[in-house]
């Protein structure tokens, strides 16, 4: 199983995703890879990988990535090399993407993705939110709303919605998700009792 999570910039998916790892141990989060430079207080190889251009042009080149696309100007990717990784080590690969991204995902990894799509629960909050970010000019909020009404689009492609209204709810609910999931008969080998 590979959890995929996606919404527009601004919806808590990193407020989310944080506090669901911290109550279910078994996940381990794929850390992207982007051109974009880091933001305050990020720390390469726990926040991103951040790589420049050239280097992320070669990693293309290497076929190294599971899905990729372009962003708000900037590249991110997830690697195959560390989604392997941690499904060797019998980790649930939390894979936090853009729809871009998530769609690739999801056309090339069918069944094994267990995909949940995070809403801001309103337009309002979630313009309060990137603006009350203070980390984007009021050029790049205006982009990313834009960005968000088409990225919301694709919500429909994805396997369960969330509205994140309140971070423990949102939680909860993907909790519930993934212990669902854990559950379905798909996911043995055998049965139980055989």
């Amino acid at each position: 199983m590979i959890l995929l999570i996606s919404g527009p910039s601004g919806a808590g998916k990193s407020t989310v995703y944080h506090e669901l790892m911290r109550r279910e141990p078994q996940l381990g989060f794929s850390v992207s890879t982007t051109t974009r430079p880091p933001r305050a207080g990020e720390q390469d190889g726990v926040d991103y990988h951040f790589v420049d251009m050239a280097r992320f042009t070669d990693l293309l080149a290497e076929d190294a990535f599971l899905e990729w696309a372009e962003v708000h100007g900037q590249r991110y990717g997830t690697r195959r090399e560390h989604v392997a990784a941690m499904e060797a080590a019998g980790r649930i690969p939390l894979l936090d993407i853009d729809v871009q991204g998530g769609v690739q995902v999801l056309d090339s990894c069918g069944a094994e993705i267990v995909s949940v799509f995070l809403f801001p629960p309103s337009w309002e909050a979630l313009e309060a939110r990137l603006r009350g970010r203070g980390t984007d000019s009021a050029e790049a909020v205006a982009t990313r709303l834009k960005n968000a009404r088409w990225e919301v689009g694709f919500a429909e492609r994805y396997d369960y919605w969330v509205v994140n209204d309140e971070v423990d709810s949102a939680v909860l609910r993907l909790q519930a998700i993934l212990l669902a999931e854990s559950c379905r008969r798909e996911r043995f080998s055998t049965p139980p009792l055989d």
